[in-house]
């Protein structure tokens, strides 16, 4: 039998054991995130605890903020 541990890799490990608070769930996040991916594309140092703790935690969101930053780094060039 595998050993479901060891087939999880580190960065799923970080992700499973991050401090997620504050809290605020995916439907929040995803509520959220243009706006905060519009003040991070203007600001880099922008700081939201609850959207950042979430982001570290959550890889979809997390997937979905990276993917939104890139585009608004594109279009600003």
């Amino acid at each position: 039998m595998t050993d479901p541990i060891s087939t999880l890799s580190p960065d799923t490990v970080a992700r499973l054991l991050a401090d997620t608070s504050p809290y605020i769930s995916c439907d929040d996040c995803f509520a959220r995130l243009d706006e905060y991916a519009e003040r991070r594309a203007r600001d880099p140092h922008h700081d939201d605890a609850a959207m950042a703790a979430h982001l570290r935690g959550c890889g979809a969101c997390a997937e979905e903020a990276d993917a939104l930053l890139e585009l608004l780094h594109t279009d600003a060039h």
